[in-house]
């Protein structure tokens, strides 16, 4: 008798039977088990992305290195595009000062107000700019695991060193299903996972970090949640980069952590350059405090784009629903800037007082 494989259908080999020739026989089947087709699961298997095509491939080692990582601001034209000259002088000032990495697209950056096309865009012409002086970390994160792994892909494809990845907000998931949608990206490269509460209402705990510490693509994560959990990382051999700026001196020099992703390096790169590289100075960090805290005194972007418009390196085009500050906190940026030093900070327009009039608020661009 001869056997017949139906492997499409699930069947077994020599599941039918064929009769012999003039036999009279009728086809009998033998009892069978239904059995799940293989061909259709395949593990992290991802499209466009191959490993060999990957411009600019870095390994997380050299990602865990970085001590000085700037969340770059996005500029835009006065209808809301990308001001892609702004953006490129601001980054450009960032490498002259000693920045090591930028984030393109984070919170600070909007990437929450970008289309993926622009956000993609964003990062590819980083990486075309500046790629070679400074590592490009696209924020690729999202609360749809699809739509992460998917942007990720794109990132890599066009040439970023590393993702940053936040945990699933609003629409929230379990312990393990945060370890899922982690599992889910860090095949494709090195990756920094962000931990921020009170963006995302759920904190990310060190329970997850452990089980997706054995990925060699873990490059470390950013931490918002206090220095006594910087140190519970850092004693384990996890590679933290503190996420407050207040908190970003003690961090780096008390508890392990390798440095900072700043919001306030935006501004005066040079001066966070030395709280990060130059050693204990509680001096500088206390000069640097009135700063920190005036930036987050409202919500993140909202002081950071305030204060580079008055610095005349920014056109004062803010993407709703961010507004700038009151003018009242307008006038206390200014006198921030005499007391810290116009020197310290980027740009080489004397600092002013915009009016209310003159920032442009767009809602549909």
């Amino acid at each position: 008798m001869a056997a017949l494989r139906c492997c499409s259908a699930g069947w077994r080999e020599a599941d039918l039977k064929v009769p012999r020739h003039g036999a009279g026989d009728r086809y009998k089947r033998r009892s069978v088990r239904w059995r799940s087709p293989q061909s259709a699961v395949i593990p992290n298997f991802h499209l466009p992305m191959r490993s060999f095509e990957v411009k600019n491939r870095t390994s997380s080692e050299d990602i865990k290195s970085l001590r000085l990582i700037t969340a770059i601001k996005t500029p835009y034209l006065p209808d809301g595009r990308f001001d892609l000259e702004a953006y490129d002088a601001l980054v450009n000032m960032q490498i002259v000062n000693g920045v090591e990495g930028v984030i393109v697209g984070g919170t600070t950056g909007e990437g929450q107000l970008m289309s993926w096309d622009e956000h993609i865009m964003l990062i590819g012409h980083t990486v075309n700019c500046f790629g070679g002086s400074v590592k490009v970390i696209g924020n690729t994160g999202s609360n749809s695991t699809r739509e992460a792994i998917h942007a990720t892909e794109q990132g890599f494809a066009v040439g970023m060193h590393a993702a940053l990845h936040i945990n699933p907000y609003y629409g929230k998931t379990s312990m393990d299903g945060l370890i899922s949608h982690f599992d889910s990206v860090l095949p494709m490269g090195p990756t920094i996972i962000y931990n921020v509460p009170s963006r995302t209402g759920q904190d990310i705990p060190p329970s997850v970090i452990h089980s997706i510490a054995k990925s060699p693509n873990l490059a470390g994560i950013k931490e918002c949640m206090g220095n006594d959990r910087v140190e519970r990382y850092t004693n384990n051999g996890i590679v933290v980069w503190c996420g407050n700026d207040d908190q970003c001196h003690d961090a780096r020099w008390n508890h392990g952590a390798i440095g900072v992703i700043s919001v306030t390096s935006n501004l005066v790169p040079g001066l966070m350059q030395r709280l990060i590289f130059g050693g204990n100075n509680p001096a500088l960090n206390s000069n640097l405090m009135p700063l920190i805290e005036w930036l987050f005194e409202e919500p993140n972007p909202i002081g950071l784009n305030t204060a580079l418009a008055q610095l005349g390196v920014i056109r004062p085009v803010f993407r709703l629903p961010y507004v700038p500050l009151p003018r009242a906190k307008r006038v206390e940026f200014v006198n921030l800037v005499k007391e810290i030093g116009r020197r310290n900070f980027i740009g080489e327009e004397d600092v002013q007082v915009l009016e209310d009039d003159d920032f442009i608020l767009v809602g549909r661009y």
